[in-house]
């Protein structure tokens, strides 16, 4: 009996998110699992499992559904999901919005790579994981201090991650990807923040004017280039915008 493919992908509702859903549920012999906050429809090989990564109590609890014991041929491990939070500057930012950001871009990747790595260790096929980060995390964004931080973070944790897993001859392949600027709902949040909290406003409402987005399914296919052809990449750090 031919082995299956796994992948697991976190914002899989919409946005690059729901691209990359749709690209893979048409992969033959392939087991998608598509966690979200949100609602998705079962399909034939499509699992979805409905969690807020905020309530890190729930995520760990579903860490068994997420993470299913079978003998598969190839895992990849896809945390997408993000949010931008609250655009403010600081002393205006609320601390609720504070600790959101870095339990959806920090803590709920960081527990969910370390229990893909805990479970898929003695797999023998390609074990890949692409933790969608953002060009922001190299810049300094006034009103962005949670996502910037947060997405330096995920890059941090994506880089000694590969090196434990090189010092181990473990056999992982682990990407921290910039995905580029992409016509999605973050972009509208973006084009929807206060000038006086965010002194780039003007730059991001004419990438929207000017056509300069990217589209959802574009950025997805790139993604799915890099996890189908992991050894034609050198380094953790990755930019769709270079391939």
């Amino acid at each position: 009996m031919e082995r299956q493919s796994l992948y697991i992908l976190t914002g899989a509702s919409k946005g690059l998110g729901g691209a990359l859903k749709n690209h893979l549920v048409q992969l033959p012999n392939t087991m998608v699992i598509g966690v979200s906050r949100s609602p998705i429809k079962a399909e034939r090989n499509f699992i979805p499992l409905q969690i807020d990564l905020a309530n890190t109590d729930e995520l760990i609890s579903k860490i068994p559904e997420i993470f299913p014991s079978e003998d598969f041929d190839k895992v990849v491990l896809i945390n997408n999901a993000g949010w931008i939070g609250e655009i403010a500057h600081n002393g205006n930012i609320s601390s609720s919005s504070i600790k959101t950001i870095h339990s959806v871009n920090v803590i709920a990747p960081a527990i969910l790579m370390n229990a893909f790595v805990q479970k898929y260790n003695g797999i023998r096929g390609d074990k890949i994981v692409v933790n969608v980060s953002s060009g922001a995390a190299v810049k300094i964004v006034d009103g962005w201090s949670g996502y910037s931080s947060s997405k330096a973070a995920l890059n941090q944790m994506t880089m000694i991650a590969q090196q434990e897993s090189d010092l181990k001859n473990l056999g992982f392949k682990m990407f921290a990807l910039s995905p580029g600027i992409i016509d999605t709902p973050m972009q509208e949040s973006i084009r929807a923040a206060s000038q006086n909290e965010f002194s780039g406003l003007s730059k991001f409402q004419s990438f929207k004017d000017n056509g300069e987005l990217s589209t959802p399914d574009e950025v997805a296919k790139k993604v799915l280039f890099l996890i189908n052809n992991p050894s034609d990449f050198d380094g953790v750090l990755q930019d769709v915008r270079k391939f």
